[in-house]
């Protein structure tokens, strides 16, 4: 089963980092705006400049097209970004009962974006990451938008995902409660550096 390994990595305003997130782990990363959690995760996930090391299980960030790595390693993003005008043609092979489990019913894939609440984007926007079964997760504030029952329904859709892929997360997050009930690990970002 894959882990994470980050090795040295870093760039203007982070680093160098190091750490490491076991197959099937989530290490919950806190700290205040500004702190480094996003660029950090955007650094892993290869959508910024920046040098160091990344594996994931036998995977090597640097042997790998941006794209495939990408496909391997989700980040899903505070605010997503949808380029169709409705639900649908971003819906490509979506599980029924991921979309039942966070509370929609098949009817969503007809809904204009446009209509969508943030947190209900924000929910999509997961199950869409999750419809390319990616060995491991980078959620940067993932439930940020929810209230507390949609906020549970997205813990238990990653801890059931995590389970069955036993995918590495690094899940950002400034709710202590939130961070005790999904990691096995927290670290604290300050100055672009993980405590």
């Amino acid at each position: 089963m894959p882990g994470l390994a980050v090795k040295q990595l870093q760039r203007e305003g982070l680093g160098p980092v190091e750490l490491q997130v076991g197959a099937g782990e989530t290490l919950a990363l806190y700290g205040a705006s500004g702190s480094g959690k996003t660029l950090l995760l955007r650094a892993i996930a290869d959508l910024d400049p920046n040098q160091g090391e990344v594996t994931l299980g036998a995977h090597a960030r640097n042997k790998l097209p941006a794209h495939r790595w990408r496909t391997l390693l989700a980040y899903v993003p505070p605010e997503s970004h949808w380029w169709a005008e409705t639900v649908r043609p971003h819906a490509d092979a979506w599980d029924s009962g991921m979309l039942q489990a966070l509370g929609f019913t098949p009817e969503v894939l007809d809904w204009e974006i446009r209509r969508l609440s943030s947190g209900e984007r924000q929910r999509l926007a997961l199950l869409r990451a999750l419809s390319r079964q990616p060995a491991g997760l980078l959620l940067d504030e993932p439930t940020a938008n929810l209230d507390q029952d949609n906020t549970h329904r997205i813990e238990a859709l990653v801890r059931d995902y995590q389970r069955k892929h036993q995918a590495p997360v690094i899940w950002v997050s400034h709710d202590e409660g939130q961070r005790k009930r999904v990691a096995q690990r927290v670290g604290r970002m300050q100055g672009g550096r993980l405590q």
